[in-house]
């Protein structure tokens, strides 16, 4: 089964209730982090210490506390790892189900599971679990179709970035500069402009607020 698996989430049952799953799989070497940047900061000592994890099991959301974060989200811990580790197994272990964000996770970082938190979720993460060390990919049975569902809006990693970047109140002017720095393109402020207004096209919006709500309420930043 798994060698060491890393399980990321901020609910104490939840974390029990994982272990004992894992238990169940005769899986011992079990770690767990309550935030993501702990998630990532023990993700990245285990690579030093040539005893990586094989799994990591996270959940999308956490409740902010004192603490400064620069990882406030599952999907910015996955972000930060999969660019660079392409072997280890991820398992998203969540109660967001909207199409887009798992196409997004499934598809352009490469998350090799999705279960939702649910009455049956324990039963679908013990599933997922075996399913997943076989190198095949899970999904809970009520968002499989994010997958082949045409109906749904299609966006490329590009607009997630713009909507991420308008969501915290960066202006298309600043978004424009943010690009050409990080060698995004295209970057030019039309190009900007011209990519948002077919964003509020395609999402109905009024205006760029309108367009930053619906992208949040499609679980897409």
């Amino acid at each position: 089964m798994y060698n060491r698996v890393l399980v990321v989430d901020d609910h104490d049952a939840i974390l029990h209730s994982i272990g004992k799953i894992l238990d169940v799989l005769g899986v011992n070497a079990v770690d767990a982090a309550q935030y993501c940047d702990e998630a990532y900061l023990k993700y990245k000592r285990a690579k030093l210490d040539e005893a990586p994890y094989d799994l990591i099991i996270t959940d999308l959301s956490f409740k902010k506390d004192h603490r400064t974060t620069k990882l406030e989200s599952g999907e910015d811990l996955i972000e930060a790892i999969r660019p660079h580790d392409d072997t280890i197994k991820i398992i998203v272990y969540s109660m967001n189900d909207h199409l887009q964000k798992v196409r997004y996770l499934i598809d352009r970082l490469g998350v090799n599971g999705y279960v939702c938190k649910d009455r049956k979720g324990s039963k679908e993460l013990l599933e997922a679990l075996k399913l997943v060390k076989s190198s095949n990919i899970y999904l809970s049975p009520q968002i499989r179709e994010a997958r082949h569902n045409t109906n749904n809006l299609e966006i490329e990693d590009y607009d997630i970035t713009l909507l991420k970047l308008l969501s915290k109140g960066k202006s298309q002017e600043e978004i424009s500069q943010m690009f050409k720095s990080k060698s995004i393109k295209p970057s030019s402020l039309s190009s900007v402009e011209k990519r948002l207004n077919r964003l509020r096209i395609q999402f109905r919006a009024e205006n760029v607020v309108h367009l930053v709500a619906q992208a949040k309420d499609l679980g897409l930043i």
